[in-house]
């Protein structure tokens, strides 16, 4: 799966991951970044999304795990933003499926 994200200064960059593991009782999805720009700046780069479920309210967490090509690269804090847009679209997504 290839995605864009907004990563610096609102240059959008493109990131090709697969899906490494799926846990239906832990809710979590794990991607392995395999190529786009990333690559460029980081030896390896995985995702992991988590939700934890209490009552009627989730909460969302990303894992980043990485090695940078070299001490000059930053930490990808600029992908805060996108993961905060994404669980939105999920949050949003899943209020309309209760609606119907």
């Amino acid at each position: 799966m290839a995605v864009a994200v907004e990563v610096e200064h609102g240059k959008e960059k493109v990131a090709k991951e697969i899906i490494e593991a799926i846990d239906e009782e832990k809710k979590s999805v794990t991607f392995k970044v395999i190529e786009g720009d990333l690559m460029e700046l980081y030896k390896t780069f995985i995702i992991t999304v988590h939700v934890d479920t209490k009552g009627e309210d989730n909460l969302v967490s990303w894992t980043f795990e990485f090695e940078k090509l070299n001490e000059s690269v930053e930490d990808p804090n600029s992908l805060m933003e996108f993961c905060l847009n994404v669980t939105k679209d999920i949050e949003t997504h899943h209020i309309q499926l209760q609606r119907t």
